[in-house]
Order: C-alpha cells, then sequence, then structure tokens
C-alpha cells in the first residue's frame, strides 16, 4: 500500500510556500510517501504570461519544493512556468524526491485554446512516469483530463496511478467528476486529481477527487482547502486487469490502418 496526500488549496495567495510547507510536514506525520499540489498553485494559473518568462528545472520554485521534500522525507509534486526555448514558457509539473532529486518531470501537454493558453505557452512532447515504493506514477494536467489518447498511453507504459494537478473552475466540476473516473475505469489503474479551492471571485471549487481501477470514487474532497489522503494498492490494478483484460483485447494495429484512412 502506498499512502498520497492531495494538497487542495487556493492558488495565488500570499504565504503559498509557507502554507505548503506545513501541508507537506503533515502530510509525512500522517504516512504519506507523496504530496501532490494544484496547478500552478503558488501564482495561480493564468494563460496570460510575459514573453520569455519562466524558471529553469532548478530555479527558486523548484528549489523551495526540494527543500521541502528533503525537510518532510516524502516527495512534492509541484508546478511551475518552465522557461521554453523561445519566447513561450511550459506549463511544468516537477516531481522532487525525498532526497531533493528531480524523479520526473511534465510540461502540459493540451494547452487551454478557449482561455488563450495555447497563444502564450508551449505545450509538452512526452509523457514522465516515476516510481513510488515500488508504484508506477504518471502526469497529466487540467485540460489533458479530456483527451483520453494521453491516459492510454500511461497504462499501456506501466503506470497504475495517474495524478493530474489541476485549476479546474467550478462551472464545469460535473466534467471533472465524470471525466477521472472514466479514465480510471477504461485503463484500468487509479486516477487522483487535486484542484485548487477558491481563487478571484471564487471561480475554483475544489472537489479533488480519487478513483479506483473499477471506476468507483474512493476519495472527494469538499470545496475549500484541506488535505486529502488516499491508500493506493497495486495488486488491486493487477487484479482488475487479470480479471477484464481489455486492454491485451485492443486492436492497435487495426486503429493505425483505420487512422491513416482518414
Amino acid at each position: 500500500m502506498t499512502k498520497i496526500a492531495l494538497a487542495q488549496v487556493a492558488g495565488g495567495g500570499g504565504g503559498m510556500l509557507d502554507a505548503a510547507g506545513r501541508m507537506t510536514e503533515e502530510a509525512a506525520a500522517a504516512g504519506a510517501s507523496l504530496i501532490c499540489f494544484p496547478e500552478q498553485f503558488v501564482t495561480g494559473w493564468s494563460p496570460e504570461i510575459s514573453p520569455g518568462s519562466g524558471e529553469t528545472l532548478d530555479g527558486p520554485l523548484a528549489a523551495a519544493f526540494r527543500r521541502m521534500a528533503q525537510e518532510s522525507g516524502i516527495v512534492v509534486i509541484g508546478s511551475i512556468v518552465e522557461a521554453g526555448e523561445g519566447d513561450r514558457p511550459k506549463n511544468t509539473v516537477v516531481v522532487l524526491g525525498a532526497g531533493g532529486e528531480l524523479l520526473a518531470a511534465y510540461a502540459k501537454v493540451h494547452l487551454f485554446s478557449p482561455g488563450g493558453e495555447d497563444r502564450n505557452y508551449t505545450p509538452g512532447d512526452r509523457i514522465a512516469t516515476f516510481a513510488v515504493d515500488g508504484m508506477t506514477f504518471g502526469l497529466a494536467v487540467c485540460y489533458d483530463l479530456r483527451f483520453p489518447e494521453i491516459f492510454r498511453i500511461y497504462a499501456l507504459a506501466g503506470a497504475e496511478c495517474v495524478l493530474l494537478p489541476a485549476a479546474w473552475p467550478c462551472c464545469r466540476l460535473r466534467h471533472w467528476e465524470t471525466l477521472l473516473p472514466a479514465r480510471a475505469l477504461e485503463n484500468q489503474y487509479y486516477t487522483a486529481g487535486v484542484n485548487t479551492a477558491g481563487g478571484p471571485g471564487g471561480i475554483y471549487c475544489g472537489g479533488s477527487l480519487a478513483a479506483d481501477p473499477d471506476g468507483e470514487i474512493i476519495a472527494r474532497g469538499g470545496s475549500g482547502e484541506e488535505l486529502l489522503f488516499i491508500d493506493l494498492d497495486p495488486a488491486v490494478v493487477h487484479a482488475a486487469r487479470k480479471s477484464l483484460p481489455s486492454l491485451s483485447d485492443r486492436r492497435s494495429d487495426l486503429y493505425h490502418r483505420l487512422l491513416s484512412n482518414l
């Protein structure tokens, strides 16, 4: 079993890093091996960004997450604006190990075009996996949830849980509550989405959620700030896939031919 913590916080508030440090210590004291924060929680998510903005994977914000991980002795998953090769940065999730090492970095693949994120950021072009307590995790960010292809790729890459930091608005929370369990069920692994709570104008209302390989909701957050704990068992993933081997019944050869005919 692996215990993880989802830190549902209001993004962009003053003293956010100090609050995150306290939550990380609380998660460690409760026996969690990992804590995951929402999308761009330190600054608050925004599709608008100044050209040339961002920091490197060893910049000041990533360094702050590294210190949290080292001081608490657990894995910390945070979010940065990563400097890109040109003027457009990336919306990147970083995973810092208990020893301070960078375990993974994932740049958001699907940028939120309705809000203009695609005009100001560079999309990522690869998945990212890492292991904690022998369990394999994958990463996705917010709008990625609407694209089942990347979640299927994670299943084929051996992921047993996909973590999804997000800034998902209240007005579409029903979609969040539908899609997270659907991604878990169709890929027969755990999904765990951590959402922002509060924010300017009350646009975000939490509802962080985890689902098991049968698509059953096993944890759900409220509307305010809280620390949500989930116990994950990789044996449950393997049992689900053995009982109903839908992944091995895929027709990947046919799918490629069908796509080529479009």
